[in-house]
């Protein structure tokens, strides 16, 4: 949870380092499982640590063509939040209107965050970051751009960072299934007594931005390579669903104990399964830890082709751990009265009369594994375990462009000619073309 600032020299926290070799990626991973399973929610940091080496990379590399300033200014504003262990938000999907259009064609300019003015102490921007999770509670939110741009968007290419009380950025908290139930006299339905999330679309009003904040400026053509850095990052951070995985298989073990059905031989497979399907998840997070690389500013990144691969089987795999869960719990799980009936002097005797299984099991504790199972594969935090895995880093789809991209065909198929005999220099009549 703690690493060694190469900036100070002192203890920091790990979701504020700079990863300086495969040690610090594969440690990332672990943290990842650790806070999932501790919170059994989305615990909102990743982000912001991927944010953090998505900019070291970019920011070095665009001083390095350009002769600017960005790396430097970057790494004053890192040691200012390795100082304080700040929590940042990293604030990249714009909304994005109509897909088939670029930034600049949109016929609201604002649907793409865009600077609006420019002044010789900063910058002034306008637009609005979407799907933000933890925002509410974040120290500093950094921005950056959502897809590669070209010149005609420039004004649209644009990184940096604010206090997350700055004037004129206003915060509109999402919807999440059974919400309210936070708010109510009775904890036990929330299912997750002590974590949750939180997501809001952040609106920003005209806001100042100084220049000491602002890591891109206009450089367009460096949007691609922090967009993909960045996602790449991100995608190795999904680590935190084994975690979360780890929860829910113990919960489905529990569930089967109380309801006496945890020897029969189809539980004991399924529970086999969810254990396979989160390990697997597990080895893709390690895997493209283990084979991170150095960039030119030092910054060790991630295999780009197996973070991909790996977020690739986070779209999925909670889904079906989640489907066995529920095949556990049984029928129960979605027609439960409510934690207030329990607690009823005319009704409650009766169910928990009528909901009691084994002899000396708590018939409350039952119920409280059950409303964790539906807490997790339905409810609030269903928004993080299941719905974030699909879309968090990108959507599926964004993944497998990354590994049509990253997957070098070409090589793999020299590998087969040389097995049987084709010649290296002969040419198919088609060849292979990216999508």
């Amino acid at each position: 949870m703690t690493a060694v600032s190469h900036l100070t020299g002192r203890p920091i926290n790990r979701f504020t380092h700079i990863h300086h070799d495969t040690a610090d990626l594969l440690a990332k991973t672990r943290m990842g499982r650790l806070m999932g399973a501790r919170t059994g929610c989305c615990f909102q940091r990743c982000v912001g640590v991927d944010a953090l080496n998505a900019l070291s990379i970019t920011t070095y590399n665009l001083d390095a063509r350009r002769g600017t300033a960005y790396f430097q200014r970057f790494n004053r504003y890192l040691a200012y939040v390795q100082e304080n262990d700040l929590v940042c938000d990293g604030a990249m999907t714009d909304p994005k209107g109509d897909r088939s259009l670029a930034p600049h064609e949109q016929a609201d300019p604002d649907l793409y965050l865009r600077v609006i003015q420019k002044r010789d102490d900063g910058i002034v921007v306008r637009g609005a970051k979407a799907h933000q999770t933890g925002a509410i509670n974040s120290h500093e939110i950094i921005v950056l751009p959502t897809v590669a741009m070209k010149e005609a968007d420039r004004d649209y290419a644009v990184a940096f960072a604010l206090p997350a009380d700055t004037a004129g950025i206003t915060y509109i908290v999402g919807r999440q299934p059974s919400d309210t139930r936070k708010s109510e006299a009775h904890a036990m339905d929330v299912g997750n007594l002590c974590y949750g999330g939180h997501e809001a679309l952040i609106v920003f009003d005209d806001v100042f931005v100084p220049w000491e904040r602002v890591f891109l400026c206009g450089e367009a053509e460096f949007t691609g390579e922090l967009v993909e850095k960045f996602a790449a990052y991100h995608r190795h951070s999904y680590a935190c669903k084994v975690g979360v995985g780890d929860v829910l298989i113990g919960a489905a073990q529990l569930i089967a104990e109380y309801n006496g059905v945890h020897r029969a031989a189809h539980i004991r497979d399924k529970i086999i399964e969810m254990n396979h399907l989160n390990e697997t998840l597990f080895c893709g997070s390690l895997a493209c830890a283990a084979e991170g690389r150095a960039e030119p500013s030092g910054t060790y990144s991630v295999d780009t082709l197996l973070a991909n691969v790996s977020k690739q089987n986070v779209t999925r795999f909670p889904y079906e751990i989640a489907r066995l869960a529920q095949d556990i719990a049984g029928g129960l799980l979605v027609t439960l009265p409510s934690a207030a009936d329990f607690h009823s002097a005319e009704v409650g005797p009766w169910l928990k009369k009528y909901f009691q299984t084994r002899a000396g099991d708590s018939t409350e504790n039952r119920l409280r594994v059950l409303r964790l199972i539906e807490n997790l594969t339905l409810g609030a935090a269903a928004v993080g375990y299941l719905t974030e895995s699909m879309h968090g880093a990108g959507s599926p789809q964004a993944q497998r462009i990354m590994i049509a991209r990253h997957a070098d065909l070409e090589a793999k198929k020299r590998l087969a000619k040389r097995l049987c005999g084709v010649p290296e220099d002969e040419t198919t009549g088609r060849r292979h073309e990216e999508p």
